[in-house]
């Protein structure tokens, strides 16, 4: 063995002894600036386990904060009044646009309008972000107090730059808990991201491409420039002009965090170049099953040899319209399977015996009990990393975002099947229930991934906090000698 080789060992053993056995950082003052949805819920798994190593978080709120509450044991809230944020009107309005045009009778002229629609909501939202910062910097008393406290990092999630401004505002070091940025997917903001082999969300591409599906690539790279160039990136570079001197390009801001945690891993991700400040914690929010509550456990046992099939569109999407849920309903009665559906909206007209609707479930522990069968998911970073987790296959019903990107990564690795909201019916839904859970296939893919994912030195979660504390420790990665 080299002298490299030892000393590289020798420092991996170190590093998975400390994150293993304990922290060498006491507890420190965390700023969080999160966003709402799924984004909050990953996050809110980071601030407990922070909560837990004896550090003390603050989380920057709006006043009608949607899942942000004002009353946690594991962080204490800085509500900033007069500031609206996204609530779910704001959500809902969008998706039933995006599914309304999925459903209708489309032509380049309505895929147009919704485009449009779109480049129009994420306007508005950024819009509402950076009235929050400005409200900030306007307001001595918040920003005496935010300085009084002596925060040693500001965590936050880049898809808002609040955060982002803030950290440079009071001068903090700053780590991301990132998948995606104000820019767009965030290994492009800070690693070699070629066109040729890595493929652009909403492209529908995979890693392999042919020279149609690289062009098609492209286009939407520039799709995506335009709009994070046009409609995002100057939003905030007005709020750096007028409240930073000397002047700072928001972009440089952007690219600046100290660490990157980024929320998936190569089991998951296609083959792409990374940088050496990326770590990647994919799954982190994952963990063994618990015990379910008895009536739900009871259920679970009442399915017999059959199953289990779940069923969850995630913390936005609650209610669908009224024929798309009957359809669905429809197609669970035909099953000889027990079905637990997360649904808050009116109650199906065609809902089988079969059907347990309810309006939460621990979506973790279900899938990780050994009568779930198959999980059926809009396709969410949460969702699909749970399922990869515990190794049950996926029926993915795409509505917006990264969605479909992220069930075609399972669908490519053989442990998803993707149904368009477009084709969405009784049998389609049925046929493609039938498949996952009768060809052996999709469920031995799933658990190989599993495998993969979980055969780790050190958890991404455990990882995840020693980096974090790590910035802590140094006061930041860019601070050079002299």
């Amino acid at each position: 063995m080299t002298p490299f080789s030892k000393n590289t060992l020798f420092g991996s053993l170190w590093i998975t002894v400390v994150i293993c056995f304990g922290s060498l950082c006491d507890g420190g003052k965390i700023l969080v600036v999160p966003l709402e949805g799924s984004h909050w819920v990953n996050m809110e798994v980071l601030i407990k386990a922070l909560h837990g190593q004896g550090h003390s978080v603050d989380v920057i709120r709006t006043y009608n904060s949607w899942f942000v509450k004002e009353n946690s044991t594991y962080y204490s809230h800085i509500t900033i009044p007069n500031t609206k944020g996204m609530d779910e009107e704001f959500v809902e309005d969008m998706l039933n646009k995006v599914i309304n045009y999925e459903r209708g009778k489309n032509n380049w002229l309505s895929g147009v309008w919704l485009h449009l629609d779109l480049i129009h909501v994420i306007y508005k939202t950024h819009e509402m972000i950076c009235q929050l910062i400005i409200n900030i910097f306007e307001s001595e008393e918040i920003l005496t107090t935010l300085k009084e406290k002596q925060y040693d990092l500001v965590l936050t999630d880049p898809v808002w730059g609040a955060g982002i401004l803030l950290a440079h505002k009071l001068k903090l070091p700053m780590v991301y808990n990132v998948r995606w940025s104000a820019t767009g997917e965030g290994h492009f903001d800070i690693a070699p991201s070629p066109l040729s082999y890595i493929p652009i969300t909403g492209s529908r591409n995979t890693d392999k491409m042919n020279f149609f599906q690289r062009v098609k690539n492209v286009y939407f790279y520039f799709l995506m420039y335009i709009l994070y160039t046009h409609f995002n990136v100057p939003q905030y570079q007005a709020v750096c002009d007028k409240y930073f001197h000397p002047p700072v390009h928001f972009h440089e801001l952007l690219q600046g965090a100290d660490i990157w945690l980024m929320r998936v891993d190569f089991v998951f991700e296609f083959p792409r170049p990374t940088m050496p400040n990326i770590i990647y914690i994919g799954g982190f929010q994952c963990k063994p099953a618990k015990a379910l509550p008895h009536d739900l456990e009871v259920f679970m046992q009442s399915s017999g040899e059959h199953g289990v099939v779940i069923m969850s569109l995630g913390s936005f999407i609650s209610v669908l319209p009224d024929e798309i849920t009957a359809e669905i309903a429809a197609a669970f009665a035909q099953l000889p399977q027990k079905v637990i559906w997360r649904y808050t909206g009116k109650r199906p007209s065609t809902l089988g015996n079969n059907t347990l609707l309810v309006d939460w479930m621990p979506q973790n522990d279900l899938l990780g009990h050994p009568k779930t069968k198959l999980f059926i998911a809009h396709g969410g970073t949460n969702g699909v990393q749970e399922a990869l987790y515990h190794g049950v296959p996926v029926v993915g019903i795409p509505l917006v975002f990264d969605q479909y990107d992220n069930l075609l990564r399972l669908q490519n690795r053989g442990g998803a099947k993707i149904i368009s909201i477009a084709t969405l019916d009784q049998n389609t839904l049925h046929v493609a229930i039938q498949e996952l859970i009768n060809d052996p296939s999709y469920r031995l893919n799933m658990q190989r991934l599993s495998h993969l994912h979980r055969d780790t030195p050190v958890k991404p979660l455990d990882s995840a906090l020693f980096w974090i504390e790590f910035v802590m420790r140094h006061k930041g990665t860019h601070k050079t000698p002299g």
